[in-house]
This record gives C-alpha cells, sequence and structure tokens, in this order.
C-alpha cells in the first residue's frame, strides 16, 4: 500500500507515520500539514489511499476527498476525525471517502482500516452510531449541513476567511481578482443568512471547516 499522509500537527502525522510503518506492505510515500498541498500530492504520486485529517489549513479533508476523485480516481480516502456525530460522518460518506477512523480509536484499528480499505470495502471506526450509518445507507436523510447550498469555491472561500485571510491574501491563493473573492463572500454570506465575519467563523468550526484551535 502506497500512503499519503496529510495532518497539520507534526507529532501527529509522525506517530501514524510510525503505526504505517510497522504494517507489511504499507509505505508512506509523501506528506503534508496543508490542504491543498495534499491534493497537489495525491494528483503527482497517486498513492493508493490518502490518510487525511478533516481539519487542515488552505482546504479541509473532506473538500479534499470530494476533489481527489476528479485528480486521481484510483485513490482511496480514509478521514481521520475527532468527530462521531451524524453531521460529520454523513459528510463524509457524502464526499465518498472509504474510511472514517476516529482519532482516540486503539492503534490497531489503523491497520484494520487500510486492509479493509485495500480489499475496496468501507471502514467506520466501531464507535460510531450503527443508527447513523444505516439511516444514511438506506437512503434517509442525516441531518443536512449548512455548507451544502454553497459551491465548492464558496466553501473554500468560507475556510480561508474562517482561517482570517485578507481578501487580497484569498486572492493571490486562490488565482482569483480581490473583486471576484469579495463577490464570492457576498454571495456565501446571502446563502447562510450571515452578515458577519464572526459568524462565519463560528459556523466554520462548527461544521469542521477549521478547528477551535486556530
Amino acid at each position: 500500500m502506497r500512503i499519503l499522509l496529510a495532518d497539520d500537527h507534526t507529532l501527529v502525522r509522525a506517530g501514524i507515520r510510525a503505526l504505517v510503518e510497522t504494517i507489511g506492505g504499507a509505505t508512506v510515500v509523501a506528506e503534508t500539514g496543508d490542504g491543498r498541498e495534499a491534493l497537489d500530492l495525491i494528483e503527482r504520486h497517486r498513492p493508493d489511499i490518502a490518510l487525511l485529517d478533516i481539519s487542515m489549513p488552505g482546504l479541509n479533508g473532506l473538500e479534499v476527498a470530494q476533489r481527489v476523485r476528479r485528480t486521481s480516481a484510483t485513490t482511496r480516502v480514509v478521514v481521520l476525525s475527532m468527530h462521531a456525530n451524524e453531521g460529520y460522518v454523513a459528510q463524509a460518506l457524502k464526499a465518498g471517502v472509504s474510511g472514517y477512523l476516529l482519532k482516540d480509536a486503539a492503534t490497531a484499528e489503523l491497520g484494520l482500516a487500510l486492509a479493509a480499505v485495500s480489499r475496496g470495502d468501507t471502514y467506520l471506526s466501531p464507535a460510531i452510531s450503527r443508527q447513523v450509518v444505516e439511516r444514511f445507507l438506506q437512503g434517509g436523510e442525516p441531518a443536512t449541513s449548512p455548507l451544502a447550498v454553497l459551491s465548492d469555491r464558496q466553501r473554500e472561500i468560507l475556510q480561508l476567511i474562517a482561517e482570517g485571510r485578507s481578501t487580497k491574501e484569498i486572492a493571490s491563493d486562490l488565482g482569483l481578482s480581490a473583486k471576484t473573492v469579495e463577490t464570492h463572500r457576498a454571495q456565501l454570506m446571502e446563502r447562510l443568512g450571515i452578515r458577519d465575519v464572526p459568524g462565519l467563523v463560528r459556523l466554520a468550526i462548527r461544521e469542521g471547516l477549521v478547528s477551535s484551535e486556530r
């Protein structure tokens, strides 16, 4: 298994890498702490599995997972998360992930998750509510995220706003004009019914786009 590892906490990443290296046949081909760089590395290395933290700067793990399907169709995604609630799990499954692994899981779970995903199965940490999973798989509607009304670009800009980036910085990061960024910001605020930046930040934290630690 050729694995890409993306987590913005250096010590956490080192620990996961050490665990991966104890699994026979598994090797980390690239690692990063930035979501946008993770997408670039996936396109460059075409790993079998991408292990992605959900909360990463630049582009969160769920946004990366959605785009991986367009850049490296053979790469399967396992997300790492602190959250076992319905909203996060539903968002991950909708993004097309093959595994959802809780960060407080037993270390042996990593090997089980990688083995299952490499076989083409889906792996979900046992601590995740069975009712949540069954409702999703049976076509039931889980709690809808307010972010569902936004485009990919608008979610990306929302995350960067919540990270404290200025309009000029966002424009430079995304290769857009400042006016285009301002237009996207006005549209996403209208769609979300939020009128100020603190409100956007609170929503982004609640929906997992950014961590409250930032």
